[in-house]
């Protein structure tokens, strides 16, 4: 994907493609075809119904005449980089190393650009294989400010992702975010703490406040990824471009009075959104 001799050093290639660094030198071990489809049938349900923990993930392979224990589909989930979509006793399981700071969001008001971003995770199909994609997402407006792809949950390409979004925009008053230890971690906390960015993380029953992120991740996928598998890497990074451009120009949101992510985020006011406490 990247030839040796481009004239471009290994960083500026890497950016240009929109990919981690560090995925450049790692490399996979092979997926088993069988453990392929059923990473790309938990995904599909998964992305149908994100309330659903491993119990009803059995239920609903079994359904497709799949038989599967539900230690590997715990497994297999975690891989996915994917939790349930509703309040339990352990939302995310951050590093332990890594320090937690509080969640500021509660009773807040949420109607401006630039008020609060945040950043999330999902798991994108391909024909043969699978990547992970981050994106950094402004609140109020649903746009989507950067994003990246990567062959490894690591922390790079998610730092990489806020770099981007903070050299090309104003910065945020806060940035939230789940407990996970791409989030959590020294690097990515380091560079908000430098911009002077409040640091919200969400605890115990604050899954509710990311459902518009839910949405974004089922539009991504049912409107775009599964409509369009793409073949490798490469033709993966162009597909999400040709898909965010689509989303934040022309996309309108009922959220935001038929206004798209672009229109919402550089011109006219947005509807308020008080988060308030999860059932």
């Amino acid at each position: 994907m990247i030839a040796p001799n481009a004239g471009l050093s290994v960083n500026r290639q890497c950016m240009l493609l929109g990919i981690a660094r560090s995925s450049f030198y790692y490399r996979p071990r092979p997926v088993s075809a069988v453990e392929l489809d059923l990473l790309n049938r938990l995904d599909r349900i998964f992305t149908e119904h994100p309330v659903y923990g491993s119990r009803r993930l059995q239920v609903a392979l079994a359904r497709e005449g799949i038989s599967v224990g539900r230690r590997r589909i715990r497994r297999l989930v975690r891989k996915l980089g994917q939790c349930a979509v509703r309040p339990k006793r352990n939302t995310s399981k951050p590093h332990p190393e890594h320090k937690i700071y509080p969640y500021l969001l509660r009773g807040k008001t949420i109607d401006q650009p630039n008020q609060v971003w945040a950043a999330d995770i999902t798991y994108i199909l391909m024909r043969r294989g699978f990547l992970y994609l981050v994106a950094i997402i402004d609140w109020a407006t649903r746009r989507v400010l950067a994003w990246r792809l990567s062959n490894t949950l690591n922390a790079e390409f998610c730092v990489e992702a806020l770099n981007e979004a903070l050299d090309r925009l104003d910065r945020p008053g806060i940035f939230n975010s789940d407990r996970g230890s791409q989030f959590t971690g020294e690097g990515f906390t380091r560079v908000l703490l430098d911009h002077r960015i409040e640091i919200s993380m969400d605890g115990r029953g604050r899954c509710h406040d990311y459902i518009f992120v839910e949405r974004l991740w089922w539009t991504v996928k049912h409107e775009w990824v599964y409509l369009r598998p793409a073949a490798d890497g490469l033709e993966q990074k162009r597909s999400p471009a040709e898909f965010f451009e689509w989303y934040n120009r022309r996309r309108p949101h009922q959220a935001l009075g038929w206004q798209t992510p672009d229109e919402a985020y550089f011109g006219k006011l947005t509807p308020a959104v008080t988060v308030t406490e999860a059932a």
